[in-house]
């Protein structure tokens, strides 16, 4: 009996020593910058098809020993001003960024149900998109820039009366062309000119898909309202398009952050406002402009 006791005592000496060399379980997050820096990903939501801010890499390889989710993108895999611009958020962080890739009229509906942190999409700050996301500093400015197919014979945007014009859906350029001025959302000295009038709308998936229709000889619509580095990017990759007039709006485009995260998000806006204003100060984002516009689209315009 004494042995038998003597065992006892043993094991649950060795219990208890193996209770007190376990590694502690970390307390739950109490905000959303909490969890990001435990898991030490931040999952950030973008648009593959949307070069030059955002698109698959050709010769794209998961980045080893990742940690990513399995079902999201890794910073090898994409590549683009957004995606410089979001990898570069993450190391100021200090912790990994990956991708999801939600529709975009999903990510502006905002109700994100926590499937992905932030976004860093090129999204334009509206008033009704403040109601239900949060916005960091803007990190860049863009026109945004009508396009027509080259043999369509428009130059002018009067030419444009009467005509189907091709958007993205959920997008400024949808709410512009249909007259939403509450929609758009912009002060009116972003507003350089009004909409055609009589259009019929087009709206698709995403704008970049407006010009790849063209490409492919689609004649429903016969212009394209997005951003002018997407429409300058879209002649640069010989599709078969110009611009028409000049710019019509100008946008300011932030990174972006549901405010139903379950977990307050306030520390992670603060924490991305804070790097996205040090980026502006040391020129990196002014870098990767000119790397991928060849032109530094970062100061508000004038």
């Amino acid at each position: 009996m004494k042995k038998l006791s003597s065992v006892l005592t043993l094991l649950v000496a060795v219990a208890v020593l193996a209770a007190a060399c376990a590694p502690a379980t970390p307390p739950p997050p109490a905000d959303l910058l909490g969890e990001v820096m435990q898991r030490s990903y931040l999952l950030v939501s973008t648009d593959p098809n949307y070069a030059p801010q955002s698109v698959l890499k050709q010769d794209g390889k998961r980045t080893e020993g990742t940690k990513c989710p399995a079902d999201a993108l890794t910073a090898g895999e994409l590549e683009g001003f957004d995606i410089d611009v979001a990898v570069e958020l993450g190391k100021r962080l200090g912790v990994e960024t990956c991708f999801a890739t939600p529709s975009w009229d999903i990510i502006t509906a905002g109700n994100w149900a926590d499937k992905w942190d932030i976004s860093v999409g090129s999204m334009t700050i509206t008033t009704a998109r403040q109601k239900i996301l949060l916005f960091t500093t803007p990190y860049y400015y863009t026109p945004a820039q009508m396009a027509a197919a080259a043999d369509a014979g428009i130059t002018r945007l009067e030419d444009l009366n009467g005509k189907a014009i091709c958007v993205g859906t959920a997008t400024t350029y949808e709410s512009w062309l249909n007259g939403d001025m509450e929609g758009l959302g912009l002060p009116e000295s972003s507003i350089y000119a009004k909409a055609p009038t009589g259009v019929t709308v087009v709206p698709l998936e995403t704008d970049q898909e407006c010009a790849q229709a063209i490409a492919s000889g689609r004649k429903d619509f016969a212009a394209y309202l997005t951003s002018a580095t997407v429409v300058e990017q879209n002649i640069k990759d010989g599709v078969p398009v110009v611009k028409v007039g000049s710019p019509v709006y100008s946008e300011d485009l932030s990174v972006a952050i549901d405010k139903s995260h379950k977990l307050d998000p306030a520390s992670l806006v603060s924490k991305l406002d804070e790097a996205v204003k040090a980026m502006h100060g040391d020129g990196t984002l002014a870098k990767f402009s000119n790397q991928w516009f060849g032109v530094d689209l970062t100061l508000a315009p004038k």
